[in-house]
């Protein structure tokens, strides 16, 4: 996908007060800043990129275009916040890309060779570190949820498709067109509720309710749904969507963390929400799903995920996904849902099934729409900064589903009988 049309490079439009780490570029030490130059060097050289440096000088083996105006601060973002201050450097316009995806996916896909192996032994002590106050307690958890989805109904509902739906779409096909996106979102909410076997009269729990198509799609079919969720933005058009679907008495939506949540159920889906849980909690999580399962049913989990190997290395260490679009946040890999499960419940993983792919497309897709929307996104209040975070957010996101480093899987698990 080439460079979403659009998107404003405004160069000296930062508001100071609103993005002070962008604005400010860091001081560090001498030898820091060195040994960043030296790191970064080695890693532009090896990649199929064309790194064209302020200087004119031009790193690299050869492929998609990078443009480095200023190397200078790039350099002391990256030696004092590491990949955090890569992406502030993009968010600073001190560095470009004609087709960012396609740099983006360069570097993902070579992620686990851009640091020197003896640098990542030391990862520890270079690596920010996750602020305590991102911890997913239940008031914790209630805080990282709102920054991301209590940012404007409005704002969600102009890049997505018309059933609201903030997830992976499964296409009948790929490549898919922007027509296909709805109705992927409904083959993929289908799936999600034949896997858990939502059918008339299941009681269904849903755990991240979104805008309520999971939970409308669900009482289409005769089920009596209770979906929490920690967005009040979210609830409240959920709550209307539901209304307007005439499905008031069989869909009660409430603002619930999950760890408060009592009864018993029949199914239990949850899309995409284990990643706000935060791996502390993936224990408390299970336990939970297991505690409300009825006696031969089943959980359908839609989780992104990341090799098991790449999830460990990078599980204390704070990115920039984490500071600007997911505070909290952390993806498992299949084996961490596999192997918490079986360590702390009953449940056991008995379908899994990627579709990484899919994701990519439907990414690519959200990216024009957002970039075909951007003085909408304007009139809401969304600055130029946000504007240009935000499509660096959804162009790394699809880099990391095209280049196999981030997947997508439904998992099913079953309870004891």
């Amino acid at each position: 996908m080439s460079g979403a049309p659009g998107i404003s490079r405004p160069r000296g439009a930062i508001d100071a007060e609103r993005w002070p780490d962008v604005v400010a570029v860091p001081r560090c030490s001498a030898a820091r800043r060195a040994l960043a130059r030296a790191v970064v060097r080695h890693a532009l050289n090896g990649l199929p990129l064309k790194v064209a440096m302020g200087d004119g000088e031009v790193l690299g083996r050869g492929g998609p275009l990078l443009e480095i105006h200023d190397p200078d601060s790039l350099l002391r973002r990256v030696a004092t916040h590491g990949l955090v201050g890569f992406g502030e450097s993009y968010m600073a316009h001190e560095w470009e890309a004609r087709d960012l995806v396609a740099v983006l996916t360069v570097f993902a896909e070579h992620a686990a060779t851009l640091v020197p192996p003896p640098l990542q032994r030391l990862r520890a002590l270079w690596a920010p570190r996750k602020p305590a106050e991102q911890r997913n307690t239940p008031s914790g958890a209630q805080a990282n949820i709102q920054h991301h989805y209590d940012l404007s109904n409005d704002l969600f509902a102009l890049f997505l498709d018309a059933s609201l739906s903030y997830s992976a779409a499964l296409f009948d096909q790929l490549p898919a067109a922007w027509p296909d996106l709805e109705a992927g979102q409904h083959r993929k909410i289908d799936r999600m509720l034949d896997l858990c076997g939502v059918g008339p009269g299941t009681r269904l729990l849903e755990i991240g309710t979104g805008w309520g198509a999971l939970a409308i799609r669900a009482a289409e079919r005769g089920a009596s749904v209770h979906s929490v969720t920690l967005s009040a933005e979210q609830r409240d058009l959920a709550r209307r969507r539901v209304r307007a679907a005439g499905h008031e008495d069989r869909v009660r939506i409430e603002l619930c963390d999950y760890r408060e949540v009592r009864g018993q159920y029949d199914a239990i889906a949850s899309v995409e929400m284990i990643e706000a849980v935060g791996a502390e909690y993936w224990p408390t999580f299970f336990r939970t799903l297991d505690s409300l399962l009825a006696p031969g049913g089943s959980v359908a989990l839609q989780a992104i995920t990341m090799p098991h190997d790449r999830m460990l290395a990078g599980r204390n260490t704070y990115t920039w996904v984490q500071k600007y679009i997911f505070p909290g946040g952390q993806l498992p890999s299949v084996r961490a849902v596999e192997e918490t499960a079986r360590a702390h419940t009953g449940l056991r993983v008995t379908a899994c099934d990627g579709f990484g792919a899919h994701y990519a497309r439907t990414l690519a897709l959200w990216r024009e729409r957002f970039a075909q929307q951007e003085e909408k996104v304007g009139q809401l209040g969304f600055d130029a900064t946000f504007r240009r975070m935000w499509d660096f957010y959804l162009a790394y996101s699809e880099a990391g589903f095209r280049s196999g480093y981030l997947d997508v899987h439904q998992i099913r698990l079953d309870g004891a009988s």
